[in-house]
């Protein structure tokens, strides 16, 4: 399952759903207050859309096909008990209301160095 896990997270990367496209343009090469994101990141049997590891902090863009609540929430539970926090936002809030979402990721970055 791990190679097959990699091999998906590599054609995430090289096809990305428009709205991942627009996010990753903000959030590449530290151009979101200079903070360290990478794309399609495997974590255990899972695939993060963004992760900022430093923070430990998790973004998903979740688009049409993420109607399975009950999956994404035992698989944002597990993401937990492993120390990240997870962030969804929908397609529709990145493409529309992007500010809102970048944001969201600040404030949760502000709020971990606030507490430690």
């Amino acid at each position: 399952m791990d190679d097959w896990l990699h091999d998906r997270a590599r054609t995430m990367r090289r096809e990305p759903a428009l709205c991942e496209r627009r996010l990753w343009a903000i959030l590449r090469d530290r151009r979101l207050e200079r903070l360290k994101f990478r794309r399609q990141v495997v974590i255990g049997r899972y695939v993060a859309d963004f992760l900022c590891l430093r923070h430990r902090l998790i973004v998903e863009a979740d688009g049409p096909h993420h109607d399975a609540r009950a999956e994404d929430a035992a698989r944002d539970e597990w993401l937990r008990g492993q120390g990240f926090r997870v962030l969804r936002f929908p397609n529709q809030q990145i493409e529309n209301r992007s500010h809102e979402v970048l944001a969201a990721i600040l404030a949760a970055v502000n709020e971990k160095l606030t507490r430690d």
